[in-house]
């Protein structure tokens, strides 16, 4: 998705070397505007943010931690979770299918034009009833069809306790810090369409997401001695972005769950917003302008790299034994940190590449090697240290060639879409193959 994006921006007229900004990053940028100087007053070092975007169909979240570098605080992005196909849109229509109801006991059965329409009014009543100071009820009319429009409309009443009570435990569940979102699809046979999370639990999400990325690391019991040593918690901060948090009862119910998980994890301490949010609309544009400016004035930009480290599995040569395979080799081909928009090359010798076959390439990360160099090579691991994400299923080949087998060496890039790409390089002729990984998944 990110390579198609990037394939229409070029062909609209934008420079091949634009930068693809994700949506709560930008919020970020958004909030630092805002703030000027006075954010450094706010935050401080080995404190982290969660950024909660939940838009009209999708949920994305993103942690930055406060490090700090040659005395000043700088913000560090560590983490970015999956694009969530879940959102506004979904508690729409479960706030519809509730009105819908009620007009089915009056004797109103709504035509598919007639629950279009009660779709959108019941996105107005959800912001109005869930906002800080609104009604106890609102009327949701629709127009009926026909000639006699006016007189056709029917009118039912939504009540603030009853939308909000559904809403709320529906899309922010209370639950506990270890519980996983429910992926289990209901049937064998499904639609074939756009990947819609079958869980609309956001909070179950988020759990899933934090319980990746919240480790605490104490190097030398000194909290403050460099990246190694910087504490990841429960993050005491939440950057809301998003239309959905227009509705002030999602945002307090977020912040109560995750000051639920913070005190029995141990902590005391409250999950707070940051002051000073303005607009929920336009935070994301305002942020990426603010972003492009600090870019070409040199101002403050938010650090990116990436938050593991990245091995490719390597397969020895040797005598075969029966029922077992070759034994596999895991080479360093991306450092903890690698920031986005560079490249490494590191001393890596030469590898033999298998071509003009379906092979699988697998690939291995750590979040806890932090000091391994491109180049490096294990020959044994725990499943602590390496997990083994999706291997990559692909036929590479050389045009007018019947080769099998190649020598190449390797390049590692990090693009600014947050995509790691291997380039191959054959050591004896002008030829090159890709391999993409997305680096900015959260599991």
């Amino acid at each position: 998705a990110r390579e198609l994006t990037r394939e229409a921006a070029t062909q609209a007229g934008l420079p091949a070397d634009f930068i693809l900004l994700e949506e709560p990053q930008a919020a970020v940028y958004a909030w630092l505007a805002q703030q000027g100087d006075a954010w450094r007053k706010q935050l401080k070092v080995g404190e982290s943010i969660l950024v909660c975007d939940v838009g009209g169909g999708t949920t994305d979240l993103t942690l930055v931690v406060v490090d700090e570098h040659d005395g000043e605080l700088v913000l560090r992005r560590v983490a970015v979770g999956d694009h969530l196909l879940v959102g506004g849109d979904n508690m729409d229509l479960a706030a519809a299918h509730i009105v819908a109801t009620k007009f089915a006991e009056q004797g109103t059965h709504l035509d598919p034009w007639q629950s279009v329409s009660l779709w959108h009014s019941c996105r107005s009543a959800k912001e109005t009833l869930l906002a800080e100071f609104g009604p106890e009820s609102q009327t949701i009319s629709v127009l009926g069809r026909g000639s006699k429009l006016i007189g056709g409309t029917v009118s039912t009443e939504v009540n603030r306790e009853e939308l909000s009570g559904m809403l709320l435990d529906g899309f922010f569940p209370k639950c506990n810090f270890t519980d996983q979102p429910q992926r289990q699809p209901a049937s064998g046979f499904q639609e074939i369409g756009l990947p819609f999370e079958s869980d609309p639990g956001i909070t179950r999400h988020i759990a899933a997401f934090l319980s990746v990325q919240c480790v605490a690391e104490n190097h030398n019991g000194n909290p403050n001695s460099g990246h190694d040593s910087l504490q990841i918690r429960m993050p005491q901060h939440v950057l809301f972005n998003g239309g959905v948090f227009k509705a002030n009862g999602f945002q307090q119910r977020l912040l109560e769950v995750m000051t639920d998980w913070s005190h029995t994890g141990g902590s005391d301490e409250t999950v707070r917003p940051l002051a000073g949010v303005q607009d929920l609309d336009y935070s994301v544009a305002r942020g990426a302008c603010y972003y492009g400016w600090n870019k070409l004035s040199g101002g403050l930009r938010i650090r990116g790299g990436v938050a593991h480290s990245y091995y490719i599995g390597i397969e020895t040569s040797g005598l075969a034994i029966p029922g077992a395979p070759r034994p596999l080799k895991a080479l360093c081909v991306v450092p903890f940190g690698m920031e986005e928009g560079t490249t490494t090359q590191g001393p890596f010798g030469e590898i033999g590449l298998v071509l003009g076959k379906p092979v699988s390439f697998r690939f291995f990360r750590s979040n806890s090697r932090k000091h391994d160099v491109p180049g490096m090579a294990l020959s044994h691991w725990s499943l602590d240290d390496l997990s083994e994400t999706d291997p990559l299923e692909a036929t590479l080949s050389i045009e007018d060639s019947v080769e099998t087998y190649v020598p190449v060496k390797f390049e590692s890039r990090i693009t600014e879409l947050g995509i790691f790409e291997l380039w191959c390089y054959a050591t004896h002729r002008a030829e090159r193959w890709k391999l993409e990984f997305n680096v900015r998944e959260e599991a």
